[in-house]
């Protein structure tokens, strides 16, 4: 990914926080995570994020999810003595859309992005609106996808290890690779 495409992915995900009165320090503003997961296409496949804490006992993050833009479906394996990372997803924006393992209720109200269906295998489909929230347990494969405003997630979690993480498409590069322009 591009430092330009970087920027231009904080700013707008500083912007979504302003516009609904979650104040970030300086220092949160520039450091805003991006993940491309290497896919090339952000837009489609990302997720833009602040963590506030994440020690050995617990985390507590921003997730920024721009209009239709996709968490690739992964899970959170265990590691050593812990049995993987338990989450609680609340929806702060917008809507988003939680798919996790589980009975398929028929008909899912997002699109897969395109090029990636093999990689998609869960649709157990849980909506969430401001104020509503989930609970992943550890282990359960997931994925989720913002409405089309876009959403704005809080995630507290025990202990976030993101590069441990294990994602349904080979593909994906979890720890971003940036390229100056």
């Amino acid at each position: 990914m591009k430092r330009s495409e970087v920027r231009a992915a904080q700013k707008r995900a500083a912007e979504m926080f302003d516009h609904i009165g979650i104040m970030l320090t300086p220092e949160e503003r520039e450091t805003i995570e991006v993940a491309g997961f290497g896919l090339g296409n952000l837009e489609s496949q990302g997720l833009e994020l602040v963590t506030y804490i994440n020690t050995d006992r617990y985390c507590a993050k921003e997730l920024v999810l721009f209009p239709n833009q996709t968490c690739p479906e992964h899970l959170h394996p265990p590691i050593g003595d812990e049995p993987g990372k338990m989450e609680t997803f609340r929806c702060r924006h917008g809507v988003v859309y939680l798919y996790v393992d589980g009975e398929n209720s028929g008909t899912i109200q997002v699109e897969v992005p395109a090029g990636s269906e093999e990689y998609y295998t869960v649709f157990h489909e849980i909506e969430l609106h401001p104020g509503q929230q989930y609970t992943i347990p550890p282990g359960t494969k997931h994925w989720f996808q913002a409405g089309e405003n876009g959403a704005i997630v809080s995630e507290f979690s025990s202990t976030s290890r993101d590069e441990f993480d294990i994602f349904t498409d080979p593909n994906i590069q979890r720890m971003p690779v940036i390229v100056e322009d």
